[in-house]
């Protein structure tokens, strides 16, 4: 894709920086959800905080760009706080290979809507296109880590990771307006 030059229409890099903030907000408190029903020492919760590091630090990115940018933060962050925490604590109720296949689905979402980002952004934003594509590539491993711990084995695993999936979808189109 071409820079951007006048007369263009303009790319949303406002509502991308909010969406994404809001998305990886999201992801930490669907972890939190999930270590706080496995607790600390199974091998799937070791997996699941190592994860949790790196979208803490997609995070903290994203948090910082909004700052520096002067992008206002959805108004539906508190329900993120419970929505995500509730996912991540009942997926993980349901057994372990449930919460890979939420992790899975989530980050089967986040990779296509980073990919259609750096599509619409091409090279008029650089620091944000190198951050998404970096961030993009840790959230493929944390798909790839989760279908390997048997995300896929989980009961109802077609339906539990058709309706989170939905639900990214829907949570990605609201924090770009709301």
């Amino acid at each position: 894709m071409t820079r951007w030059k006048p007369g263009d229409p303009k790319r949303a890099t406002a509502s991308m920086v909010r969406v994404d903030q809001a998305g990886e907000y999201g992801a930490t408190r669907i972890y939190a959800g999930q270590l706080a029903v496995l607790g600390d020492r199974s091998p799937a919760a070791r997996a699941i905080a190592g994860m949790a590091n790196q979208e803490e630090r997609h995070r903290a990115f994203f948090d910082s760009m909004m700052a520096r940018r002067s992008v206002r933060p959805t108004v539906l962050q508190p329900f993120w706080d419970v929505a995500g925490f509730a996912l991540g604590a009942v997926t993980a109720a349901m057994g372990p290979e449930a919460a890979m296949a939420c992790t899975a689905a989530v980050e089967t979402e986040i990779d296509k809507h980073y990919a259609e980002q750096l599509d619409v952004l091409g090279d008029c934003d650089p620091e944000l296109s190198a951050a998404i594509r970096d961030f993009q590539a840790e959230e493929v491993e944390h798909r790839e880590t989760a279908l390997a711990a048997g995300a896929e084995n989980a009961v109802g695993y077609p339906l539990l990771s058709a309706a989170i999936r939905l639900g990214c979808k829907v949570a990605i189109a609201t924090a770009k307006r709301i």
